[in-house]
């Protein structure tokens, strides 16, 4: 009797444990994972505030050169004006001055006077000007508009600040300023030629504001030398 339950616990018993292990298996029951040590239960708000991504910040385009960037001042000086503009990546650089009453001068820009215009910082469009000749603003015309948007102009102006602006749109064979001089907040405008004298259509490249910062005085007044080409 002893030999025939030996044998039965030997044989029988292993079979029902391997075949109750199949069932839980097939059930999901088991795991075969290694145990986690558990932590702190986190709240729902808690945990669904780590899983959201950080906002990455998007620097556009940082001021050029060096200095700490200017806060905005309370108000901009009716008499500043814009005394030097430069689009580095076309090689443009050229002093501004006050316009002539003739036939525009060479070798410097110069700013449109207009009741419903402005300088930098005025909250209104400013409107630069210059010829379609080598060293003046010919790039702006032989530069197609999708290479032109997303150039940065550098504007500085006379108490010694220096503007950033960015193109953002290219307009050819213009005939008025009309839009220009609707504007409602900061812009750039800059005009060039598009043949020779007598040609009515005219280009015109828009550039919205980036930021501005103190300059070196040096740096805001270059020296104009303006030839008469009339």
């Amino acid at each position: 009797m002893d030999e025939l339950r030996a044998r039965i616990r030997s044989r029988f018993v292993p079979a029902v444990l391997a075949a109750l292990g199949v069932t839980l298996l097939a059930a999901g029951l088991l795991s075969y994972t290694v145990p986690v040590d558990a932590g702190p239960a986190a709240s729902p708000s808690r945990t669904a505030a780590t899983a959201a991504p950080t906002p990455v910040p998007l620097i556009t385009l940082p001021p050029l050169g060096s200095g700490p960037v200017a806060s905005a001042p309370p108000s901009a000086p009716v008499d500043r004006v814009a005394t030097r503009v430069r689009i580095a990546a076309l090689d443009i650089d050229l002093p501004v001055i006050k316009p002539n009453r003739g036939y525009p001068l060479c070798d410097v820009a110069m700013y449109f006077v207009h009741d419903a215009l402005g300088q930098p910082g005025q909250g209104r469009a400013t409107y630069l000007y210059a010829h379609a000749r080598d060293g003046m603003f010919l790039p702006l015309l032989e530069t197609s508009a999708r290479k032109l948007r997303g150039l940065v102009v550098e504007v500085w102006t006379s108490d010694d600040l220096r503007y950033l602006y960015e193109i953002t749109e290219v307009r050819r064979g213009q005939t008025d300023l009309d839009d220009a001089t609707a504007a409602t907040e900061e812009q750039l405008w800059l005009q060039t030629s598009e043949g020779p004298k007598g040609t009515v259509g005219k280009t015109q490249v828009i550039a919205m504001p980036l930021s501005f910062e103190q300059a070196p005085h040096k740096d805001a007044h270059p020296r104009a030398k303006p030839v008469d080409c009339g």
